[in-house]
């Protein structure tokens, strides 16, 4: 009876198996798993204004279809795996949680400046360069063999119902205590730049809504009446 069971048990299982693959990341997830455990159990604590590190590799599944350099969105990709480590190691996500509050990535920005090959062994580098009521700013490198900067990363973590900043200064007060340079008090010119470019996108996306909204409440315009002015927040 068994015999007859087993062959079809076993393509259940296969396909179950497939279906599973080709639907979820089970990498991704695992490896985040092992990242935030290994942060959290095993990694030194880090105050907030430190650069933090992990390790990782060009492998054969991070390539593009050219087949001879890591894929764009595997740099992206990789942050993640960076961001779980130092919001771990710094106490930043857990505080965030502590306060009822919330943390999601709002923007980023990717500049490269040489690709990686298959099988590169490369770090990425994170540190947090700025920080606000709402927002931190982080700053990743991918860092290849030698040194060299492929890539430059910079993402803007929203912080919901509560205060980056206050966050910010109680991890300063708990794991620093002195030691660190001073906090940031300066946005630095080049991300003033980049949140500049970021606000007048978020106000190009608005106006056509702001637009058909007063459309839509004014009352028809008589003779010689002025079409009102759009103005965005």
């Amino acid at each position: 009876m068994w015999s007859v069971c087993l062959p079809g048990w076993g393509a259940a299982m296969v396909a179950s198996m497939l279906l599973l693959y080709g639907t979820l990341d089970i990498a991704y997830f695992a490896r985040m798993m092992y990242t935030v455990a290994r942060a959290r159990y095993f990694r030194k604590k880090a105050c907030i204004l430190e650069t933090t590190e992990v390790q990782s590799w060009c492998l054969l599944n991070d390539i593009d279809t050219l087949l001879y350099h890591m894929n764009n969105a595997r740099y992206l990709r990789e942050l993640d795996f960076a961001r779980a480590d130092f919001y771990e190691r710094t106490g930043l996500y857990a505080n965030i949680k502590a306060a009822g509050g919330a943390v999601v990535q709002a923007a980023a920005t990717i500049r490269y400046r040489r690709y990686l090959k298959p099988f590169t062994r490369f770090k990425i580098t994170s540190r947090a360069v700025y920080w606000d009521e709402k927002t931190v700013f982080m700053e990743h490198e991918f860092v290849g063999p030698g040194g060299f900067v492929h890539a430059v990363a910079v993402c803007r973590q929203r912080v919901i119902d509560t205060s980056a900043a206050a966050i910010a200064e109680l991890l300063l007060q708990l794991h620093c205590a002195g030691a660190c340079s001073p906090p940031p008090a300066k946005m630095p010119p080049e991300l003033e730049l980049w949140v500049q470019s970021n606000e007048l996108s978020s106000a190009k996306l608005r106006a056509p809504l702001a637009s058909q909204s007063i459309l839509q409440s004014t009352h028809p315009l008589s003779c010689g009446e002025m079409v009102p002015t759009l103005t965005t927040e």
